[in-house]
């Protein structure tokens, strides 16, 4: 059983919006499509070659809530150290399938490594980066058979910085025989699409059944992929996988993968994901599964831990006590959410309200499963706590995050069943 919280579930669906793919695609336990909740995946940055280095981080991810982990196979030594990665894993009551990530020599490191080979939940092709001339449909033949052999499931992953050449020469020349030819954006959104589509199809002749193919085309253009991925669901039925590829730092990557994402998400399009974040410096890899989970559970579409409301903060506000407790909650709940998790049924649906003074304060909290008015700048030093949209007590004084932090975790014991009382 995967330790942590990385399961979540459904929220509330939005109003007509049904995934667009009925294939189910099984990833190791976990299942990818279908009209299923939408996965949550992410990538290690670690030297695969390091082992015990990549199933810690391998672990840190599954325990932050990457229900799958993707890691790169490049070497015969890195091919050779999948099998005990993912032994550490077992060991460690982690469950969480690997993805293989291959480019160039992929059917080679498979065939010489039949441990990898088969310790990989899914392996992830690159239709651009398979090999040139004749040997790339001879190379990409033995890495599906390998697939089939294996019973493995495979994501076809055409990236627009690796786009096969010579298929988008094909492309632009039948173009130029259009009358007026289409732009050449347009032209580069076609070909990621048919070089996909057309892989697949290739796959299938070869023998991997339908229902062991997910697709996916990454773009860094925002408008590029919502474009490309509107039409690559108008003409498939397979599991899309969603990302931003190089999508940047910080608040920048995050914007723009929710930006894309959000829009394709909402007409009912993907059934996968990673938020593909250049972290900081020494930064926590898990910050693009975090910023995936809430993502998906600001839209309504899954719920992974409690939610924290907390208004800006204006001239009314200029103590920063209301800043500081919103902090703190937010840690305490992604800090207790694995014990909470297994020991409350449908904890993370709960919401939480840290409200800074008298204007929405009071409403905001009566919305929450728990809210908290704290006082603003001139008003009274008291802290109304509302539960379930009734006011509960008044605190005051010095300790008033200890002892909000205590009603919540009062709330959870008595609202939320145990799990042996809720199977």
């Amino acid at each position: 059983m995967t330790a942590g919280w990385a399961g979540g579930t459904v929220s509330r669906p939005l109003p007509g919006v049904a995934r667009r793919s009925t294939r189910l695609v099984q990833v190791g336990h976990v299942r990818v499509g279908g009209g299923l909740p939408v996965v949550v995946q992410s990538m290690t940055n670690t030297d695969t070659v390091d082992v015990l280095g990549t199933a810690i981080q391998c672990a840190e991810l599954a325990r932050a809530g990457s229900e799958l982990v993707r890691i790169t196979v490049n070497t015969p030594q890195a091919a050779a150290a999948v099998a005990p990665i993912r032994a550490h894993l077992d060991r460690m009551g982690l469950d969480v399938p690997l993805i293989g990530d291959f480019h160039y020599n992929g059917h080679r490191l498979l065939a010489e490594h039949p441990s990898c080979a088969l310790a990989l939940a899914k392996y992830r092709i690159n239709p651009g980066n398979v090999g040139h001339g004749r040997k790339r449909d001879e190379q990409f033949v033995q890495m599906i058979e390998i697939a089939c052999r294996y019973d493995k499931p495979v994501r076809i992953g055409v990236n627009w910085g690796s786009l096969d050449q010579d298929l988008l020469a094909r492309i632009m020349d039948e173009n130029a025989r259009r009358k007026p030819p289409h732009d050449a954006i347009e032209v580069m959104r076609e070909a990621m699409v048919t070089s996909a589509l057309e892989s697949a199809a290739r796959a299938e002749e070869i023998g991997l059944p339908g229902d062991r193919i997910i697709l996916s085309c990454k773009v860094s253009g925002v408008q590029d992929l919502i474009a490309i991925y509107r039409e690559l669901s108008r003409r498939c039925d397979y599991p899309l996988h969603l990302g931003l590829t190089e999508a940047g730092m910080g608040s920048k990557g995050i914007v723009a993968s929710a930006a894309a994402m959000a829009v394709l998400l909402q007409e009912g399009i993907g059934d996968t994901i990673r938020v593909s974040l250049t972290p900081e410096p020494d930064g926590p890899r898990t910050q693009e599964v975090i910023v995936a989970q809430e993502l998906l559970q600001t839209m309504g579409l899954r719920a992974f831990t409690p939610m924290v409301v907390a208004c800006p903060g204006c001239g009314r506000t200029t103590s920063t006590f209301f800043q500081e407790l919103a902090q703190s909650i937010q840690e305490h709940v992604r800090r207790r959410m694995p014990h909470w998790r297994l020991e409350h049924d449908g904890v993370e649906n709960m919401t939480l309200a840290v409200m800074g003074c008298v204007v929405n304060g009071p409403g905001e909290s009566k919305h929450a499963n728990i809210g908290i008015s704290l006082p603003g700048t001139g008003e009274a030093p008291a802290a109304p706590v509302f539960e379930d949209g009734v006011k509960t007590v008044t605190l005051r004084g010095d300790r008033i995050a200890e002892e909000f932090i205590a009603i919540v975790e009062s709330y959870v014991a008595r609202t939320y069943r145990g799990k042996s009382a809720a199977q």
